[in-house]
């Protein structure tokens, strides 16, 4: 399903300060990405037809409530830890929301090894990467990364969004098998799924400990209110 912006709407399309990544200025500002497939929603996002640097091209608003990404992004994050034509492993790929941004992102000479586990997930993931071939979905677990192997090289970024008590482990076990020495990673963290009864900032700062021990140092950490609750974005990098 796709839905186009109104006839009558108009948008001020301006670059971010992350490359690939625009701001369109309307009624309501928002987040876009420049539509690498054009005609194609993925999750239902709206379409927008704009007139950039004279010419007429097609971009995909970015939701902040769908993609931890594009929330953290939106609340000031300082970096976004990968760019154009970047080799990213993103684990918890889910349906593919925020990958086909990513997609979008790092462009033809980038790629995306995307591994997810569910097998309802990958089905429409499966749906989603059709006509980018700068993803490559992975159906397997992340807690076994010496089974994707012989599909995933040495990588500049990792990507973790699972919903998983041991994932700060998981990405850890994944960054000694992939990423490359001063790679960068980013990791979703939920506190309610790691320790329920301790304070948030209590939660954080034992993960942020757990990275440090697994030579992944943080360099930012920010909170993803009010978009997601009890969430927050830390990115860092590997073995510095």
């Amino acid at each position: 399903m796709r839905s186009y912006s109104k006839p009558n709407e108009i948008f001020l399309l301006e670059s971010h300060r992350f490359p690939g990544i625009f701001v369109a200025r309307g009624l309501e500002d928002c987040l876009v990405t420049l539509n690498k497939t054009p005609g194609k929603s993925i999750y239902g996002e709206k379409l927008i037809l704009s007139f950039f640097n004279n010419k007429r091209l097609e971009f995909r608003v970015w939701n902040p409530f769908r993609s931890k990404l594009s929330a953290a992004i939106l609340l000031g994050f300082n970096s976004l830890y990968f760019s154009r034509g970047s080799k990213i492993l993103y684990i918890g790929a889910s349906t593919g929301t925020t990958i086909s941004h990513c997609s979008d992102i790092i462009g033809r000479k980038g790629i995306i090894y995307a591994v997810e586990f569910s097998y309802k997930c990958i089905l429409q993931l499966l749906f989603t990467c059709t006509n980018r071939e700068n993803i490559i979905p992975i159906f397997g677990d992340a807690r076994y990364p010496h089974k994707y192997q012989i599909i995933v090289p040495i990588v500049d970024s990792i990507i973790t969004d699972i919903s998983q008590p041991d994932q700060t482990r998981i990405l850890g076990l994944n960054a000694l098998y992939y990423l490359k020495k001063k790679g960068s990673f980013l990791i979703s963290i939920k506190t309610r799924n790691i320790d329920s009864l301790s304070t948030e900032e209590a939660v954080f700062v034992g993960e942020k400990e757990k990275l440090c021990k697994l030579g992944l140092f943080p360099t930012e950490q920010i909170s993803l209110e009010p978009y997601d609750r009890s969430h927050a974005l830390i990115g860092g990098y590997f073995n510095l």
